[in-house]
């Protein structure tokens, strides 16, 4: 890996980028990964190494690099129309994205509001619940509630309802805090159930909304819990009139073995916020999916009343185009009952991870796996990480915490590598802890 045209491109890199969720002092003695180009399942550096992208590049990348269907509706619209924006201006691209969206809900949520990013969807469904208390005159329904170690974005309104402290403790001066109450994946659903009701009990005059990961909090470590407590929620949230958020950024568009994580939990919320898979790893977009009648308290003469939210791409068509391409491929593939076929090969060539004298808990939902290490290894990550690479596995845990959430269009043999090159990887980094 050491070649020289690997060695040129990271010491650019370490020169003028500031790399995001790092602390760019270990890049000292954690290799940086020059990535030249990318096919399939499988990332290629310059000197033609190449590495199974097992977390689909920060859970984006759903049906592999270069995917040829992907890439010929791209080049299509990149003929057509490149941007427009969307204030004042409309194409086909947003509206039939928006359409197909809205259908695989039951058109329960019925319009979609366009943006960049996973914070930015957050932010959005956060003002627009507010707002909509406010034009319907409950302008005292302010405050926000969430999940104990909850993860909804690292910009300053998206942290005051995230509880992770490695991303919000330096900015806690910044914020506006939410309630937090127990999560179901530490506390149980019935003792989440309780605090919740509590919670509501006691300031429901005052909540707008709250707001969940459905099923998976993942920056959390991949902290599973029971659909049960959707259920039980959003029947909570209609008795005591508080809007329900689902946070499907990371956990939609079929990671957790449904389209929406909430299909599993036979419930709509009233805001949902789709960002990740959902341009198939191509391009930024995200959105907010709403209904009808949290719409109609904004239709207006007063422009006020209107959600005067914005951003200079909204509703980008490259990016809606390639959105488009992926729900085709979710039809045209029959993706679901195939990663479910998948789901359950990995989990058999897993279970010798699963059973290891060293591994703790381990869990899956769809197409996620996950297990925690047994170790007191502070650098256990960044060791794993740098192994993994040895062994041509592109991963990086959350602390203890390895997980595995590959692109959709894994072969079986690619599958069987993965499960035994992430054995050997935690065997490997478990020896040189304890040297």
């Amino acid at each position: 890996m050491n070649t020289e045209a690997n060695q040129d491109w990271v010491a650019r890199s370490l020169a003028a980028v500031w790399h995001p969720c790092t602390q760019m002092k270990h890049h000292e003695r954690m290799p940086l990964v020059p990535i030249a180009r990318g096919k399939g399942a499988w990332l290629y550096d310059p000197a033609g190494n190449r590495y199974l992208d097992a977390i689909s590049s920060w859970w984006v990348n759903l049906f592999g690099h270069a995917n040829p269907d992907i890439n010929r509706a791209l080049k299509d619209q990149l003929d057509t129309l490149e941007h427009a924006m969307l204030a004042g201006c409309t194409h086909a691209s947003a509206v039939e994205l928006a359409e197909r969206l809205s259908a695989l809900t039951q058109k329960t949520l019925g319009l979609a509001f366009f943006a960049s990013d996973g914070a930015s969807a957050v932010e959005i469904a956060l003002k627009m619940s507010f707002h909509f208390w406010r034009n319907r005159g409950q302008s005292e329904k302010r405050e926000f509630a969430c999940l104990a170690n909850s993860y909804h974005g690292e910009t300053i309104g998206a942290l005051g309802v995230t509880d992770v402290a490695l991303f919000k403790d330096a900015y806690d001066p910044l914020t506006r805090h939410a309630h937090v109450v127990a999560s179901p994946a530490s506390a149980g659903v019935d003792a989440a159930i309780d605090a919740i009701r509590a919670l509501l009990t006691e300031r429901a005059a005052h909540l707008a909304a709250v707001i969940v990961e459905p099923l998976v909090q993942c920056a959390a470590g991949m902290a599973m819990y029971d659909a049960s407590y959707l259920t039980r929620l959003r029947a909570l949230c209609d008795e005591f009139g508080v809007h329900l958020i689902a946070d499907e950024i990371a956990v939609g568009c079929g990671r957790t073995g449904t389209f929406f994580a909430c299909e599993q939990a036979g419930v709509w919320p009233d805001f949902v916020c789709l960002s990740k898979g959902i341009s198939g790893g191509y391009l930024p977009l995200s959105l907010v999916l709403t209904r009808d009648e949290i719409y109609a308290a904004f239709y207006d003469d007063d422009i006020t009343r209107g959600f005067l939210h914005s951003h200079s791409y909204t509703g980008n068509p490259l990016a809606c185009r390639a959105a488009l391409a992926t729900l085709d491929l979710f039809e045209s593939a029959n993706v679901l009952a195939e990663n479910r076929r998948k789901s359950a090969l990995l989990r058999e060539a897993l279970q010798p991870l699963a059973k290891h004298a060293r591994t703790r808990s381990f869990r899956e939902r769809g197409t996620i796996f996950a297990f925690d290490a047994d170790t007191e290894d502070a650098a256990f990550s960044r060791r794993f990480f740098a192994n993994a690479l040895q062994r041509e596995l592109l991963m990086r845990p959350i602390g203890k915490t390895v997980y595995m959430m590959p692109p959709y269009i894994l072969s079986d043999d690619e599958l069987a590598l993965l499960a035994q090159r992430t054995l050997d990887t935690l065997d490997a980094t478990l020896a040189e802890s304890a040297a």
